[in-house]
């Protein structure tokens, strides 16, 4: 195992001024458990009986034109002592943000659903209307134009939802955390925020966090079945920084 391997996320924090990091410590053979479990069961849905599964929570998505998804698994301290683990899938499986036996997203994925499933709609319905006129006309130059205001907007208002708190206590909207320009789609629903996410807000000490893909490899050809990555530097990082101050890690 290289030692990039062993690091499971980091980041610079502003609030302290350096560099926090997470190494994947016992998490490793938590995940290698977690492995062995869908490669058995074939399925996310642990909970309950094989004969009860739910169709959309099998894991043949992930080896289909769909590809693969990143997991991850937190092997935590609770407040008593005891050890225990949680997991976690990046952004949504299959269509489904909540999984029963998994930890859910950052988000409040009710008033996001009110905000972002009307504000699709509209975004739609002008590009339908832009696609219905000829190429190069002035008003479809416009439409374009509107087009890309409204979905940045949207953006906008969707990740001011987010709000992220750190293991020192701190509280700040995504949009005053994430570290440099223009915030990726997806930010904060990746496994490592959820599962950090979840520690502090039940009070949890991590002690090891990894993450792995599973399925199809991804159409870049950078992610491959079975083998473990650090949190991705796109999405993650620029608020890994945040997130991880307070910890002692």
């Amino acid at each position: 195992m290289t030692p990039r391997e062993t690091i499971s996320c980091s980041g610079f924090c502003t609030r302290c001024g350096r560099e926090h990091t997470l190494h994947a410590g016992p998490a490793h053979d938590a995940c290698r458990e977690l492995m062995r479990a869908l490669e058995s069961e074939g399925r996310i849905d642990l909970h309950v009986p094989a004969a009860e599964a739910d169709p959309r929570f099998s894991t043949d998505v992930l080896f289909s034109e769909s590809r693969g998804h990143m997991f991850g698994v937190m092997v935590y301290r609770d407040a008593f002592g005891v050890m225990g683990t949680a997991k976690a899938f990046s952004g949504q499986y299959n269509g489904v943000w909540q999984v029963e036996g998994w930890v859910g997203p950052v988000v409040d994925v009710a008033r996001f659903d009110l905000l972002n499933t009307p504000g699709e709609r509209a975004i739609k319905a002008v590009g339908r209307r832009m696609e219905s006129l000829p190429s190069g006309t002035a008003e479809r130059l416009e439409l374009k134009r509107r087009r890309r205001a409204m979905s940045r907007e949207l953006m906008e208002e969707l990740f001011g939802l987010y709000r992220l708190t750190n293991f020192a206590g701190e509280t700040r909207p995504l949009t005053g955390v994430f570290r440099g320009e223009g915030i990726p789609t997806g930010t904060g629903d990746c496994c490592a925020p959820k599962l950090l996410h979840h520690a502090v807000t039940n009070h949890l000490t991590p002690l090891g966090l990894a993450e792995f893909y599973w399925g199809r490899e991804n159409r870049s050809g950078s992610k491959r079945h079975g083998r473990f990555y650090p949190a991705c530097e796109e999405k993650c990082r620029p608020i890994l920084g945040f997130l991880l101050c307070g910890l002692a890690c």
